[in-house]
Formats: C-alpha cells, structure tokens, sequence
C-alpha cells in the first residue's frame, strides 16, 4: 500500500526520456509525491502521452516547468545541456533546487549555465527502470538539508543512492553508470556458455540472468567479502575451481578493471 509523504512539492523534469519516466514512476509508486505533483514539457506527442498515461501534468514549455517547480530534474543529453541551461537561466530563482543527472557535467558548469546556486548532482544507472537503481549524489555547498532529504527519498524511490565526493563521479560513471552493460555481456557469455555445453537457449538464459541476480543480492545480503562467498563454492578440484582458473587465465578480472578505468577515462574526456 502507498504510504502518501507528508512533505508534498512540486518536481519538474526538464527531458522527458526513460531515466525521467523512471526516476517519475518510481516517484508516483513508492507514494514520496503525488502524480499531480510531477511535471514536464517534450515536443514529441509520444513522450507526452507517456507522462500524461501515468497521471503526470505536461506543460507547454520548459520554461513553465521551472517555473511551476520547486525541484527541477535536468535529464536532458550532456551535449545540450549548456544550451538548455542557458535559455532556462530567467526562469530559475533562489528557492529552486536544480537537480542534475547529467553524466559528466560539474557542478562549476551547471551554476554557471543556470544562475542557480542551490545544486545537486546525481549520476543513476538504468536498473532505475526496475526498481534497481544505483544512484550516488553531490551536494553543493548552498543546498540545504531539507534539500537532500527531498532528493535522497526521491532516488529512493528507484533503488538505492550513497553520497560522495564530485571528484568521484567519473569514476562512479565508468563503475555505476556504464557497468549495467558490462553484466549484460557477462549473462549473454554465461547463457552461451551454457548453450556451448548443451543446453536449450531459453533455460541457459534463464539460469544466467537468475544465477546473476541471486550473486549480487547475497553480497549485498550477507555482508561478505565477494571473494569469501567465491571461496565457499569453490572445492578442491571441484567444477567451480576448473572454470575460475580458465576465467583467469582470459584476465576476467583485469579486463573488467580496465574497462571501468577506461569508461571512467572517457568520461573525464567527455566532461
């Protein structure tokens, strides 16, 4: 049953793509806001039609939004998010909160570009779209604690948030933010493994995503050490012990520490 918040405000987002219909929905559903109290502008009608199907107001422009807005979402490509910022600058007043998930765009930038001082940073990953998300923010030196509570119960509502440094969130983009891909291909490699050795495709698929899942929650569950947990399923000359020494002698673990670097690389570049 949703459990309606007694600190009701109004949210706008300025994009209207998947993250923002996540990070919404999941809003709406875990009862923190309202649907009424949710707001965007697109200029493509199937974007509008999404947000409208869930009960949330569309407005004509971006302009409005902000203005009709104490929270406003930046959810807009980094690559135009200078633009944006720039031509919402007017609409923007003190007791605003702009919130940005924006990959790669610092804090200096987005007070620059917005004129507003009242600034925090969230980088979430894709799993927001199923509840799953993992969200890490910054908060800028004029945010206030009422606004970081608001933002925490927010990204609550789509997985999990931590709070860190902005000199991290490089790396937490090439870690966090591009590492749902890097597991999609590990479950892609583990069902074609399991097709290679005899099995149907749907059951290998099946057993991969699931196998995947029920690893990651018993690191998160049982407080152990990943490797702990891979000791206690590796016997001595057993199976498990005959597939991580293949894995290792493939560098498993060093291609995935140099993906995240490079990601992280990239990102620093990009920004």
């Amino acid at each position: 049953m949703e459990i309606p918040s007694l600190d009701v405000f109004k949210l706008g987002f300025i994009g209207a793509g998947n993250m923002a219909e996540s990070i919404a929905r999941g809003v709406a559903k875990s009862g923190v806001l309202p649907a009424t109290a949710i707001r965007t502008s697109h200029y493509r009608a199937e974007r509008r039609s999404v947000f409208q199907s869930f009960g949330f107001q569309i407005l004509e422009s971006s302009g409005q939004v902000v203005a009709d807005s104490d929270i406003v979402i930046l959810s807009v490509k980094p690559q135009i998010a200078r633009k944006v910022l720039l031509e919402l600058k007017p609409f923007f007043t003190d007791d605003k909160l702009l919130v940005s998930i924006a990959a790669g765009i610092k804090m200096r930038d987005l007070q620059e570009w917005s004129g507003q001082h009242r600034i925090i940073r969230v980088m979430p990953n894709t799993p927001a779209a199923v509840g799953e998300a993992a969200s890490v923010m910054c908060v800028g030196e004029m945010a206030t604690e009422k606004d970081k509570e608001r933002v925490v119960s927010l990204f609550k509502a789509i997985g999990k948030i931590w709070t860190a440094d902005e000199k991290f969130f490089d790396a937490v983009t090439g870690l966090s933010g591009s590492g749902p891909a890097y597991v999609y291909i590990a479950i892609e490699a583990l069902a074609d493994g399991g097709v290679a050795a005899g099995l149907p495709r749907d059951l290998a698929l099946a057993l991969a995503s699931q196998t995947v899942l029920g690893a990651a929650s018993m690191v998160d569950m049982s407080g152990k050490h990943p490797g702990q947990l891979k000791d206690a399923v590796t016997s001595p000359a057993g199976t498990t012990i005959a597939g991580i020494h293949e894995l290792e002698k493939g560098g498993f673990r060093g291609t995935l520490m140099s993906a995240i670097i490079a990601a992280t690389k990239r990102c620093c570049e990009l920004s």
